[in-house]
Order: structure tokens, then C-alpha cells, then sequence
């Protein structure tokens, strides 16, 4: 099967336009993982590439399909000037790297947390995985492997991956929606939750 990354990194380039930084990280025993910039009025995406290199694959089984499986992508979009958000770049790609290190499947509802502040002095430590093809169109590779999901994270403060591993990711979806939260402030607090 020919190569997936320049693939995505079109589509990408078609989405988002031009990157305008990039930064690549190697953790030990994965492949290498990149995160393009992307800057659009005041708004800045950070995209992954390399995640879907390979198909994430169920850790519970005996042989890795090397072809057939899920296929992500990270985008992460927050509101610049207001914090050194270019800080995120490492924590995007421990994050791009965790199906390869720890044999998780990211998808959308799953909380992933990295344990510290995702830049300096955010309130946020962890993300909400997103529904895909809102931004980026999925990308259809040839039979038989599956489509590239670029997925959205939308960072969470400690409290709400607490209230969502309770209520679930719908309804804290919802509780952000009800308030008009802006998921895009880098400084914002939390939703009330109560």
C-alpha cells in the first residue's frame, strides 16, 4: 500500500492551508510524529502527522493488522495571543504516539490526558476526542484499508474529565453548548458543572 502521510498531509494543506511551522518528535520504538501550524486569522490549528502511518489496533490481539483498522489524525484549535500555546507540540505528539505506545484506539469520546498542563499554565491537562468531518473531510484510502479521521480534541479542565467520565461525553458536549463556551479560549475556566 503506497505510503498514507502525503495523503494526508494534502488533504490537510487543502483544509487548512498552508502550515506556517512544523516540529517533528521520535519517541522510543514508534515512528516519528509531526505537528503542522496552521494559522487562520486569530485562530491556530495544530494538526498531527503521523498517527495514521499504521492502523490502530486492538491491544488484545494476537497480530496487529497491518493494513485494516481505524486511522486518526489529531487537530487541535485554540485562540492565539492569548497563551504560549506553541508549548502544546510535545503533549500533541504524546498523544499521536499513545496507539503505538500503550495499544489504545483513539475515537471520538475518549478523554486522552497527559498529566500535566497541555502549555504553560493551562488549565487543561487532557482532551475530549471529537466527532470527525467537520473541518477536515475524512480521507478514503484504497481498499481494504479504513478512511483517515482527522479528529478534533477539545481540551478539558480537570473538572470536566472528572463530571465527563461520570456523564459521559454527550452531555458534557451539551453542558458546553447550554453555557456558550468558547473551546477555542486557551484561558478559559470551567463550565459549571453543579
Amino acid at each position: 500500500m503506497a505510503d498514507v502521510l502525503p495523503l494526508v498531509e494534502a488533504r490537510l494543506r487543502t483544509a487548512l492551508g498552508e502550515p506556517d511551522a512544523r516540529a517533528a518528535v521520535t519517541f522510543l520504538g514508534t515512528d516519528r510524529i509531526e505537528v503542522l501550524r496552521f494559522q487562520e486569522g486569530d485562530i491556530i490549528r495544530y494538526a498531527t502527522l503521523g498517527m495514521s502511518a499504521q492502523p490502530m489496533s486492538d491491544p488484545t490481539a494476537v497480530l496487529a493488522d497491518p493494513v485494516k483498522g481505524p486511522r486518526a489524525e489529531l487537530i487541535l484549535s485554540i485562540r492565539s495571543g492569548v497563551a504560549d500555546t506553541d508549548k502544546v507540540l510535545r503533549p500533541l505528539a504524546v498523544l499521536a504516539a499513545s496507539p503505538q505506545v500503550e495499544g489504545v484506539i483513539v475515537a471520538p469520546g475518549a478523554s486522552l490526558d497527559v498529566g500535566e498542563p497541555l502549555w504553560p499554565g493551562a488549565p487543561f491537562t487532557s482532551v475530549l476526542v471529537a466527532e470527525p468531518g467537520g473541518l477536515v473531510e475524512d480521507l478514503e484510502l484504497d481498499e481494504p484499508a479504513d478512511p483517515v479521521h482527522f479528529l478534533p480534541l477539545l481540551p478539558m479542565t480537570p473538572n470536566e474529565a472528572a463530571w465527563k467520565r461520570v456523564h459521559g461525553a454527550q452531555a458534557l458536549q451539551e453542558r458546553w453548548l447550554t453555557n456558550g463556551t468558547d473551546l477555542r479560549d486557551p484561558a478559559r475556566t470551567s463550565v459549571p458543572l453543579d
